[in-house]
């Protein structure tokens, strides 16, 4: 920019600054990267190499970039600046063990024995979710975990050929609860629906959620929404999220963006 100005408007004054102002993009550039790679990912090469290879962009609806240029322009409207809300505490989704069955392996492959798992969608997310949880402790944040009522299951006609133990459905060991730590048993999609949830969370004086969990369609999505209809600021974090399937993920993220939460990067 600087040389044709230089040039076209023979502005001699313009030329000796092509240096300084090369430096300075350089250096701006330069922090920001750094930034994004010590900071927002703490050197995780792995996950750096996939957040870029993947082009992530079922983010925040200000932050979207991909997609059919009509839906884009339906869903301008909606676009808001997103933040983390007051006095939050980390909602973990059904965190137990049996979403973890079979491995990290794709989920086509396991699931006729695995019914449930979200396969190698479940494994993927552990490291992010790790530094989720290290991050909440360390802020001195309410931990508060939901899981499901094994009772209530084996009762469950539409659960089907789904075999359950009283080792299903406790959380899996990289993210067991402390001393301090609540856990909540559901019968139901939503932490909300028929738990003392809300109370929880009023005694505790909690007033936004950061969510993290599975499976992003199912009751990551049932319990922000009524996390939100409750009166709660909801975050979702993207990559300690997961699902099935990338599509149902990514389509669940891009409406809750959209209507009820704020999707971030963690």
């Amino acid at each position: 920019v600087v040389t044709p100005v230089a040039v076209i408007g023979r502005q001699a004054w313009a030329a000796p600054s092509r240096r300084p102002l090369g430096l300075w993009a350089f250096a701006y550039a330069s922090l920001h990267l750094a930034t994004f790679v010590v900071l927002d990912y703490g050197l995780d090469w792995g996950l750096i190499w996939e957040t870029v290879s993947e082009k992530r962009y079922i983010l925040a609806p200000n932050r979207l970039k991909q997609g059919d240029p009509k839906d884009l322009e339906v869903y301008r409207g909606y676009e808001r600046p997103i933040h983390i809300g007051d006095r939050p505490a980390l909602l973990a989704v059904d965190l137990y063990r049996s979403v973890y069955a079979g491995g990290a392996r794709p989920v086509h492959e396991i699931h006729r024995e695995h019914r449930g798992s979200c396969g190698e969608y479940a494994w993927n997310a552990i490291a992010p979710t790790q530094r989720l949880f290290t991050a909440a402790r360390a802020a001195g944040l309410p931990i508060i975990y939901s899981t499901d009522d094994l009772q209530a299951k084996l009762r469950n006609r539409s659960a089907g050929s789904r075999r359950f133990d009283e080792q299903s459905f406790l959380i899996k060991e990289e993210f067991a609860p402390h001393p301090g730590d609540i856990v909540v048993t559901k019968q139901r999609a939503s932490v909300f629906h028929g738990t003392p949830m809300v109370s929880i969370l009023n005694e505790l004086g909690v007033r936004s959620l950061i969510v993290c969990g599975e499976s992003t369609s199912g009751c990551v999505r049932a319990s922000a929404v009524d996390a939100y209809s409750s009166g709660f600021h909801v975050t979702v974090v993207e990559e300690c999220t997961y699902d099935r399937a990338e599509l149902t993920h990514k389509v669940n993220l891009f409406d809750l963006a959209h209507k009820y939460v704020d999707v971030m990067h963690i």
